[in-house]
C-alpha cells in the first residue's frame, strides 16, 4: 500500500458505512440500486482508504489516479464514497436522483471527480485502457486506473476488445475488479461464482489475477497491493461477493435488482446504523503532463484550384499530420485501416501519438474518450459503415462532455465496387442524432483541410465525413468554411430552384448545373457542407427567392442531408418545395459512377430530375 492505511476493524466499518449510505440514498429517492452497492463496499472501501491517490480539491491534478465505475448502476456507493472522502455533504448525497442534483442515477461528469459516464455496461474498461495508454505513452505520469465492473457486465464483447489490448500493450497501471456477486438484473448470471471461469480467460490475454473474498479487507488490501507491483501486465482482481451483503432479507436474493430495500430503517440498524468516518485520502504523486511540444505554427497543406483531383481522406490524412506538428496535444486513433483513412500519414510524423487499435472500433473510440479525459485531442478514424458498431459508445461520450474528433472515411455508393457492406450510407444520421454533435460533409481538398484543423477546437462530438475517390479541387487554400455554414456556388435572379448538395454530390449538382444553363434552365447550386448545425438562413433566402429546394446526397433518405434541410423550416416559417434525390434502394457491386447513376444521384439523374419539375411547372 502507499502509506499506512486503516486497519482491518476501520476498514469493515468504512464498508458498512458505505452499505448504509447506499440505503439510504436510495431509500430517499424511492428507486435505485441498493445491493449491487452493498456489494462492491468493502472493494471500495479498501480503495478508498488504502490505495487510492486522488485529490478531491484538485479534481484536475494530472497525478490522480482514475477510478472508473463500469457498473454505473451502483453509483450510490460511488457517491457514499465521495461523501466518506469528503467531497459530498450528507445533506447533498440524500439528494440522489432528484431533478437538479448532481447525483444522477448513473454518474456523470457533472460531478467534477467522475471522469465518464457510465452505466451502459461494457464501457468502463475500454476507456480505462485509454487513459491507462495516455498515462504509459503520452502523459508519463505514474497514476494508476482503476476500473470497478460488476460481473453481468464481463459478458459484454467490448471488455474482451479492451482485455486483449490491454495485455497486448502491457499495461500494468491499469487494475480492473471485477464484483463477482453471482446476480444480475433477471437472475443468476452466466458464471455464477466460479472465478476461475473468469480467471482462465484473462489469462489468455496476458492479465495477471488475483482471486479474494470481496468482504475480507485484509485479503483485498493484500490483492490491490500485489495489483500495484505487478509489472508488464494489467491485472485484475475478481472478488467473490455476495449481492446485498449486510442485510439478510435481501443478500444473494434475486428479485432486488435496482430496488431500493424494503425497510430501509431495519437494514440500517442491522449493518450498525448511521457512521460519518472521514477518510484522509492519499495524494498524488506531484506530477505534471508531459504533452509532446508543438511548434506553435500551423502549415495546412495546400491543394491548386483547378489542378489534380484529391481524395477528401488523403487532404484529411495530410492535415491531420500537419496540425499534430502544430499541436502536441493532437493524437490519432485508427481501427487497422490506416492506409485508407490515411492516418498513416500522422503515424508517419508521429508515431508516438499513433494508435493501433486494430479491428476493435468500440474500443477505438472508448479508447479516445479515455485520452480525452486527460487533456488530448484525439481523432478517431476507421469506416463510415463501422462506426455504426460503436454508436453506444459515440452516445455515451456526448453523455460524459467528451470532446472527440471522429472521422468516417468511405462513405456513401460512390466508393463503388466493394459494395453494400463497406459503405456508409446511414452515418449521417447516427452522428446527428448524437446530443450536441457537429456533422461536417467537406467535398474538396481545401475544404477537409481547413475543417480538420477547425474541428480540434470545437466542443462535444465532431464527425467528419470523408470520400474514397478523387474529385475536383474547387476551393482556394485561403477559403474559410465556418461550421454552421455553406457555400453558394451558383447562382443568379433566373433560379429555378436550388440544388443542396454535400461531399461527393456537390460535384455531380455542379456538373448538372452547367448542363442545364445550357438548356436555359438556371439553378442554383449550395454546398451544406456543415449538415449540423446547418445554415438555416442561406437555405431560407435559397427558398423564398427560388421557391423549391432538391436535396442530392450519398446516404440514405433517413436523418441525412434531406431531413437537415427540412429540420431548418421546424420554426413555422412557409416551406418551399423540397425534393429529396437520396441512395434509395439497396446498392450492389458496380463502378463509382455506376453506383451514383444507379442511386439517382450523378449530374445526368439530377439533371433529369430538374427537367421533370421544371416540364410539370412544379417550380416557377
Amino acid at each position: 500500500m502507499p502509506t499506512e492505511g486503516l486497519s482491518v476493524a476501520e476498514l469493515t466499518e468504512l464498508a458498512q458505512q458505505l452499505r448504509v449510505d447506499s440505503v439510504r440514498a436510495t431509500d430517499a429517492a424511492g428507486s435505485g440500486h441498493a445491493t449491487s452497492s452493498m456489494s462492491a463496499a468493502d472493494l471500495a472501501a479498501v480503495l478508498l482508504a488504502n490505495h487510492l491517490r486522488y485529490d478531491f480539491e484538485r479534481p484536475d491534478h494530472p497525478g490522480n489516479d482514475h477510478l472508473i465505475l463500469s457498473k454505473g448502476h451502483a453509483s450510490p456507493l460511488l457517491y457514499a464514497v465521495y461523501r466518506a472522502a469528503g467531497a459530498l455533504t450528507d445533506e447533498e448525497l440524500l439528494t440522489f436522483r432528484r431533478r437538479g442534483s448532481r447525483l444522477e442515477g448513473h454518474p456523470t461528469p457533472r460531478l467534477p471527480w467522475v471522469d465518464v459516464a457510465t452505466g451502459s455496461l461494457g464501457q468502463g474498461l475500454p476507456v480505462g485502457v485509454g487513459m491507462a495508454l495516455a498515462g504509459k505513452r503520452l502523459d508519463r505520469v505514474p497514476y494508476r486506473v482503476w476500473v470497478i465492473s460488476g460481473d453481468s457486465e464481463m459478458a459484454e464483447g467490448s471488455v474482451w476488445e479492451a482485455v486483449e489490448h490491454a495485455g497486448a500493450e502491457g499495461l500494468d497501471n491499469l487494475t480492473l475488479i471485477v464484483d463477482v456477486n453471482r446476480l444480475g438484473q433477471r437472475g443468476p448470471t452466466r458464471h455464477g461464482r466460479d472465478l476461475d471461469a473468469y480467471a482462465r480467460r484473462l489469462k489468455a490475454f496476458g492479465w495477471h489475477t488475483v482471486e479474494v473474498d470481496g468482504h475480507d479487507p485484509e485479503a483485498i488490501d493484500r490483492a490491490y497491493d500485489e495489483a500495484t507491483s505487478t509489472l508488464n501486465q494489467p491485472t485484475a482482481i475478481l472478488a467473490r461477493t455476495v449481492k446485498g451483503k449486510g442485510v439478510e432479507a435481501v443478500a444473494d436474493k434475486e428479485g432486488m435488482h435496482g430496488k431500493p430495500l424494503p425497510d430501509a430503517t431495519e437494514a440500517i440498524a442491522e449493518l450498525g446504523g448511521v457512521r460519518a468516518r472521514h477518510v484522509d485520502v492519499h495524494k498524488p504523486i506531484a506530477a505534471r503532463t508531459l504533452h509532446a511540444v508543438p511548434s506553435g505554427h500551423l502549415t495546412l497543406p495546400r491543394f491548386e484550384k483547378g489542378g489534380e483531383q484529391v481524395a477528401t481522406r488523403d487532404a484529411y490524412g495530410r492535415a491531420l499530420a500537419a496540425l499534430g506538428s502544430a499541436r502536441g496535444d493532437v493524437v490519432a486513433l485508427d481501427g487497422e485501416v490506416g492506409d485508407s483513412t490515411r492516418t498513416e500519414y500522422f503515424a508517419k510524423d508521429h508515431a508516438d501519438r499513433y494508435f493501433e487499435c486494430y479491428i476493435a472500433e468500440q474500443l477505438l473510440v472508448a479508447a479516445g474518450v479515455g485520452m480525452q479525459a486527460r487533456g488530448h485531442v484525439p481523432y478517431v478514424s476507421t469506416f463510415a459503415a463501422f462506426l455504426t458498431r460503436a454508436h453506444d459508445f459515440l452516445r455515451m461520450a456526448a453523455i460524459s462532455r467528451a470532446s472527440l474528433n471522429v472521422v468516417g472515411s468511405h462513405a456513401g455508393v460512390a466508393i463503388g465496387e466493394d459494395g453494400p457492406s463497406q459503405m456508409g450510407l446511414e452515418d449521417l444520421a447516427m452522428m446527428r442524432a448524437v446530443h450536441g454533435s457537429t456533422v461536417l460533409c467537406p467535398c474538396d481538398a481545401n475544404q477537409t483541410a481547413r475543417l480538420v484543423a477547425t474541428m480540434a477546437d470545437l466542443d462535444g462530438i465532431r464527425y467528419l465525413r470523408t470520400g474514397r475517390g478523387k474529385d475536383d479541387v474547387i476551393y482556394g487554400p485561403d477559403e474559410e468554411f465556418p461550421v454552421g455554414g455553406s457555400k453558394v456556388l451558383r447562382r443568379s435572379e433566373a433560379d429555378r430552384l436550388t440544388l443542396v448538395a454535400a461531399g461527393t454530390t456537390v460535384h455531380e449538382a455542379l456538373a448538372a448545373a452547367e448542363v442545364l444553363a445550357g438548356e436555359g434552365i438556371a439553378v442554383r447550386v449550395i454546398d451544406l457542407y456543415s449538415v449540423k448545425p446547418v445554415d438555416a438562413q442561406t437555405l431560407w433566402e435559397a427558398g423564398q427567392e427560388t421557391g423549391c429546394l432538391v436535396t442530392v446526397e450519398d446516404h440514405h433518405p433517413e436523418g441525412g442531408l434531406g431531413d437537415a434541410v427540412a429540420e431548418a423550416y421546424a420554426d413555422g416559417r412557409p416551406v418551399p418545395r423540397l425534393v429529396r434525390l437520396a441512395v434509395s434502394s439497396m446498392p450492389g457491386s458496380a463502378s463509382p459512377d455506376e453506383q451514383l447513376n444507379g442511386a439517382g444521384i450523378d449530374a445526368e439523374s439530377v439533371a433529369a430530375a430538374v427537367r421533370l419539375l421544371v416540364e410539370k411547372a412544379v417550380v416557377r
